[in-house]
Formats: structure tokens, sequence, C-alpha cells
């Protein structure tokens, strides 16, 4: 029997799975625009909001952004609630507190990011964007300490670059998912499918921390990068990092489709 306390209001739930789901339409976007530049014309490197625009343009693209943006808030919602309400145990010791603030971090962006989506469902797309790194970069270099704020940040992000090759390779990967149900040789290709995501997703995390260290030992907020300059910096290290990063990409997408089917969802 099912523990009441281990469940979720099933409206949570629900938004937290279209959120996932959301997620991987967005990564495989990006990892799909990707192998198309590094394989040959037609393609571009982007990042979530480039996605978000590519969404915009296609049939019916308003009202998937609406969909997408109730996902993406759905799913930031949960992470919030889950890092206050520490559903597995995690404690209040230092490392507890660094996942749990990471939780809180990737609901607020999440919510930002559906903010976003809503603003583009609203209104014709303007523009390329700028680099999202580089304008809160700058932003932070003109508060009191903002360079401080910004390494810390850096080793945060590189931090959790390098912690997804750990995950990639964990055994608790399994934890989270809930494959009983398929073949055992389908699970096995699902769980290879997904750590090579995850790995190239931490690729992805440690470029962008180098870049935000960077920009404060260079004292320069143009130094620093998200998603679409770290597929760049790829891109110049040669065409087959760069390929194997951008299906690594699309591979991450299909991995969080693969948790809107089958995540283990709580919050208490």
């Amino acid at each position: 029997m099912t523990n009441p306390t281990n469940e979720v209001a099933p409206w949570i739930e629900r938004l937290a799975r279209v959120g996932y789901a959301a997620k991987s339409l967005l990564y495989v976007t990006i990892g799909y625009l990707a192998s198309q530049a590094a394989l040959g014309p037609g393609g571009k490197v982007t990042d979530t909001r480039g996605a978000l625009r590519e969404v915009h343009d296609v049939s019916y693209g308003r009202l998937l952004l609406i969909v997408v943006g109730l996902g993406l808030l759905g799913y930031g919602l949960w992470r919030v609630v889950e890092a206050v309400v520490d559903p597995e145990r995690r404690g209040t010791g230092w490392k507890a507190l660094v996942v749990r603030a990471g939780f809180l971090g990737r609901g607020l962006f999440h919510g930002l990011l559906a903010l976003t989506a809503f603003r583009f469902a609203l209104h014709e797309r303007t523009g390329t964007g700028g680099d999202q790194a580089r304008e809160w970069t700058a932003r932070a270099f003109d508060l009191p300490g903002g360079e401080l704020l910004v390494i810390i940040a850096a080793a945060y992000v590189a931090g959790y670059g390098v912690y997804q090759f750990y995950r990639a390779w964990s055994p608790k990967l399994e934890r989270h998912l809930q494959l009983g149900e398929l073949p055992q040789e389908i699970r096995q290709w699902v769980l290879r499918v997904s750590r090579f995501g995850i790995a190239a997703r931490g690729i992805i995390f440690c470029l962008i921390g180098f870049f935000l260290a960077r920009a404060v030992l260079r004292h320069d907020a143009a130094e620093a990068g998200g998603l679409r300059e770290s597929l760049r910096a790829l891109a110049n290290l040669g065409r087959w990092p760069f390929i194997a990063v951008a299906l690594g990409l699309v591979a991450y997408g299909v991995y969080e489709l693969l948790n809107a089917r089958y995540r283990r969802i709580s919050i208490a």
C-alpha cells in the first residue's frame, strides 16, 4: 500500500509531468538544431529561450507555448516545494542545504522560463535575444560584492556539472524512474540513453561555470556564456565533440520525456 504521506497533490504531479515533457521538447529542439549545424547547413546553436522562439513559429505554436509555460511553472513549483518540504529527508547539514538550495534555484529558473514562454505566447517574438548568462553577470557586477557572487555561481554551476557525471553513472539513476513494467532489454537501452544525455548536459554546465569564472578574472561580463556559448565553444573544438554533445542533448530530452512518464514524484 502506498503511504499517503508520500503522495503529492494530483494537480502538482500532473503539472510537474507536463513540465518534464516541456523540458524534453526544449532540449530535443536545442540538440536537433545543433546536430543539423554540425552535420551541414540549416541548423544553429541556441538556448532554452531560443528554443521557445522555435516553438512559437510552428503551427499552433502560441497554444503550445501556453502548455509549455504551464508545465514549466508546475515543474518549478514542485522543485520549490521539494526544497522546502525535503521529501527525501536529506536533513539540514551543509551538503543537504546545498542540494535543497539547488532545487530552489532550479524551481525559480523554470518559473522565469515559464514567464518567458507566456510572454512569447501573448506577443510576437522579436529579435534573437541576448545571452542570458551575460545579461545576469552584468547585473551582478553592478551590485556590491557582485564579482564574489558570480564566482560563487561559477563554482556551483561547474560543481553541478561534475555532479552530472557522477549522476550519469550512479546506480541511483534507476531509483527515480519506475521502469519495472519495461522489459529488461528495453530498460537497459533507456538507461544508456539517459546516462549519455545527463553526461552531455554535465559538459555544458562545466563550460558555463568556466565562462562565469573567466568573466570574473577578466572583469568583463561579455566573457560569460550560457548554453548557446557552450555549444559554440564545442564547435570550435571540432566537429565530433560538437556532434556528440548535440546528440547528447537530444538524448537528455528523451530522458526528460521518460521522467514525464516514469518519474517518482513526491513532496512529503
